[in-house]
């Protein structure tokens, strides 16, 4: 019996296959955005739709005074314990004049800072991938997750950053491409939308000019 359900559904499945469904719309051009140009430049259309998702931006005008900004944040949070395994990013921090030690324990630490491949203004969201040496875990374990990016990192749709990141990458394309919008969040739970439930609480992005 289950041998005959499942011949007839692969059945079907040809003969579908066999009589290809005609395009809804064959004026429209594969390539063609559906959404409304930009019609703002790309720093102030990201800064407002990551603050609509909760997120905290920051614009620096240069590492140094990211660095000053890193320092009273970190003060005001009273962080101890500092996660990043990117040296570049690391190694950058120190010379515009940061500090602080690092932790190896990210389960347990304070917050977790890592670079990013790109920033997408129409949704206000942070491109990773499985290429940076944060790897693919950093900006999801900690609490808080602090990413810190470049102007010219900005683009404006997701298909603009994938077309970035095949640019960067070639044949070695990541893995693992993923888009943090936004802290964390679900409505799972009695239809009430709770914060930091599969990842960090709240997100911060600094934005250095460059």
């Amino acid at each position: 019996m289950a041998n005959t359900a499942r011949e007839n559904i692969l059945s079907k499945i040809k003969q579908a296959l066999g009589k290809p469904v005609p395009v809804p719309f064959p004026a429209a051009v594969a390539g063609e955005s559906v959404f409304l140009p930009q019609k703002q430049e790309l720093e102030i259309e990201f800064a407002e739709n990551f603050s609509k998702l909760e997120g905290r931006f920051s614009f620096c005008a240069d590492e140094r005074e990211l660095v000053s900004q890193l320092h009273t944040l970190q003060d005001g949070r009273k962080w101890t314990k500092i996660y990043s395994r990117e040296p570049q990013l690391k190694e950058m921090l120190f010379r515009a004049g940061w500090n602080m030690p690092y932790t190896d324990d990210l389960p347990g630490c304070d917050v977790s800072i890592t670079g990013c491949e790109a920033l997408i203004a129409r949704t206000g969201s942070i491109v990773m991938s499985s290429a940076q040496a944060s790897g693919r875990t950093v900006s999801v374990y900690a609490p808080v997750h602090i990413c810190i990016a470049y102007t010219k990192q900005l683009v404006y749709d997701i298909s603009d950053g994938l077309q970035q990141l095949r640019e960067g990458y070639g044949q070695q394309f990541p893995s693992l491409v993923t888009l943090a919008t936004g802290p964390s969040r679900t409505a799972d739970i009695e239809k009430t939308l709770v914060v930091g439930v599969h990842g960090p609480k709240e997100v911060f992005c600094f934005l250095v000019d460059s």
